[in-house]
C-alpha cells in the first residue's frame, strides 16, 4: 500500500472516529440524563412519603437493603446515595430551569455544586461553568476549590466598562489563582512563565477551555526589531488572539504602552482576517485598583490588568469584597 493511500486512510479514519465519539457521548449524555431523571423520581417519591406517611432513616436504609438483596444488578440505590437524590429534588423542585440544567451534569459533579455552593445564583453558574466546559470531577472541585465564582462576580462588577469597549475582554478576569505553579520564594519573570507553560493544562483550567496555547515568548518583527510576546493564545469562543504579559512586581502605568504596542504588532501581521481584534492581559503580582482605573481610562486598546496569587484565596475576604462592591453599585444606581 502506497505512502499516499496510508495518509488518505489515516484522514478518514480520523473523521470516523470523530463520528464514533460524537455518538459516544450523546449517547453518555442521554444516558446521564435518563440515570437523574430517575433519580430525580426516586427523590420526589421519598420526599412525599416522609411527608405524608412519616417515613424516616429506617424505613429508605430497609429499602436500599431490599435493592441489595433482591435487585443487586442495579446499583446506586445505597441509604446515603437515597438520601441525596431527595435533598437532590428538594433543592431544586421550586426552580425548573436549573433542575433541567442539572440534568445535563453529571450526578458526582451535581452532588459537589449541590453541598457547596449555597445560593441559587452560585449553583447556576457552576452548573453552566460544568455544562460548557465538561468538568471532569476533580476539574470541577478544583474550580469550587479556588472560588471562581466569587472572583468572577468581583471581576464583573470591576471590568464593566473595559468589556463595554470590547467584548473580547468578557473571556479574561481581574484576577487569577495560580496555585499549581512550581516556583521558588524568590523568583524571577523567566521562571515564572517556565513554570506556566510546565503547568499549562492548569493555566488553561484556570483560565478557561476556549483558550488554546499559540506561543511562550512569541516573536513579532516591527521594523527591523524582534519583539517578544511572554505569552500567546487564540481563545475560540471570542475567536481572537490573547497576549498575556507577565509582571512579577506591582502594576506601572507604563506596562500598558508594551501591550498596546503588542496588540497592534498582533493586529497588523498575525492576525488573521476572519478573526477579531487581538485582546491583550498584564499579569502582575499585584495592583492599585485605582492606579489601573487611571491607567486603562483613556485607552482604547482592548486590554485589562490583573493580579494573580500563588495559593488558594480566602473566601471570607472575597465574599466581603464582593458585598462592598455591590452596595456601591447600588449606590451608584440611587444617584443616577
Amino acid at each position: 500500500m502506497s505512502n499516499e493511500l496510508i495518509s488518505k486512510y489515516h484522514v478518514e479514519f480520523q473523521e470516523l472516529i470523530a463520528i464514533i465519539e460524537c455518538n459516544r457521548n450523546r449517547a453518555f449524555l442521554n444516558l446521564n440524563v435518563a440515570m437523574i431523571l430517575m433519580y430525580w423520581e426516586v427523590g420526589a417519591y421519598v420526599s412525599e412519603k416522609i411527608e405524608t406517611d412519616g417515613w424516616g432513616k429506617s424505613v429508605v436504609a430497609e429499602f436500599s437493603n431490599f435493592m441489595k438483596i433482591n435487585r443487586p444488578e442495579l446499583k446506586g440505590f445505597s441509604n446515603s446515595n437515597v438520601w441525596r437524590m431527595r435533598q437532590y429534588y428538594e433543592t431544586y423542585q421550586a426552580n425548573p430551569n436549573l433542575a433541567a440544567l442539572s440534568r445535563e451534569v453529571t450526578w458526582s459533579n451535581n452532588m459537589l455544586i449541590m453541598s457547596r455552593a449555597k445560593t441559587i445564583e452560585a449553583r447556576e453558574f457552576y452548573l453552566l461553568l460544568t455544562k460548557k466546559n465538561k468538568y471532569s470531577h476533580r476539574e470541577l472541585k478544583r474550580q469550587m476549590d479556588s472560588l471562581i465564582y466569587e472572583r468572577t462576580m468581583i471581576s464583573n462588577e470591576k471590568n464593566q466598562l473595559a468589556i463595554s469597549k470590547s467584548v473580547g475582554l468578557s473571556a479574561l478576569r481581574d484576577n487569577y489563582t495560580l496555585e499549581f505553579l512550581d516556583v521558588p520564594t524568590v523568583y524571577k519573570e523567566k521562571e515564572l512563565r517556565k513554570s506556566i507553560v510546565s503547568n499549562l493544562r492548569d493555566f488553561i483550567l484556570e483560565f478557561g477551555k476556549d483558550f488554546t496555547f499559540v506561543g511562550e515568548e512569541y516573536r513579532v518583527q516591527v521594523g527591523n526589531k524582534d519583539f517578544y510576546v511572554d505569552l500567546l493564545f487564540f481563545n475560540r469562543e471570542l475567536a481572537c488572539l490573547v497576549a498575556i504579559d507577565l509582571k512579577i512586581t506591582d502594576f506601572e502605568p507604563k506596562f500598558l504602552g508594551q501591550l498596546e504596542f503588542y496588540l497592534e504588532a498582533l493586529d497588523r501581521d498575525v492576525k488573521k482576517k476572519n478573526e477579531n481584534p487581538s485582546v491583550g492581559l498584564i499579569l502582575c503580582a499585584s495592583k492599585d485598583d485605582t492606579v489601573v482605573e487611571y491607567a486603562l481610562s483613556r485607552s482604547m486598546s482592548p486590554a485589562l490588568v490583573a493580579d494573580y496569587q500563588l495559593h488558594l484565596p480566602d473566601k471570607n475576604l472575597l465574599t466581603a469584597r464582593l458585598n462592598e462592591l455591590r452596595e456601591l453599585a447600588d449606590i451608584k444606581e440611587d444617584k443616577v
